[in-house]
């Protein structure tokens, strides 16, 4: 059996979703500009987003299994977007590579796909904006 058809729905529909994030990022950061703290940016973002009738999960818990391990290690998703795209929110003066391997491994502990680092403090939100795919 193909599942191709069924994997570039999936695909489209992340497309979509990342799409809408990213419209709805370009515009908080329109209306505020760079240089707030990361927290102002996730509190009007969620809020754009569910304007936008986008369901959006802000802090959302993450945690870690290793073995028969499970540890509450108090790492947290900034926003869960349509529970299939996770958004990692920075100020910062620019993105490092260890913001990208830490929205890797956060990828990688939910167990979803598609990921945007989103640093709001860029002058145009454009060049602050890495889409990553596991």
């Amino acid at each position: 059996m193909n599942d191709l058809p069924q994997r570039t729905q999936g695909t489209q529909r992340l497309n979509e979703i990342s799409g809408k994030v990213i419209d709805a990022a370009m515009t908080v950061h329109s209306n505020l500009g760079p240089g707030l703290l990361e927290s102002v940016y996730q509190t009007c973002l969620c809020h754009e987003l569910n304007k936008r009738g986008i369901c959006t999960q802000s802090q959302v818990l993450l945690p870690v299994h290793y073995d028969n391990l499970k540890l509450a290690t108090g790492f947290r998703l900034d926003l869960l977007v349509e529970n299939e795209v996770v958004v990692e929110l920075k100020s910062v003066e620019k993105l490092l590579p260890v913001h990208q391997a830490q929205l890797l491994t956060y990828l990688k502990l939910s167990g979803k796909r598609l990921g945007l680092l989103i640093n709001f403090n860029a002058v145009h939100l454009r060049n602050g904006i890495k889409r990553m795919v596991l």
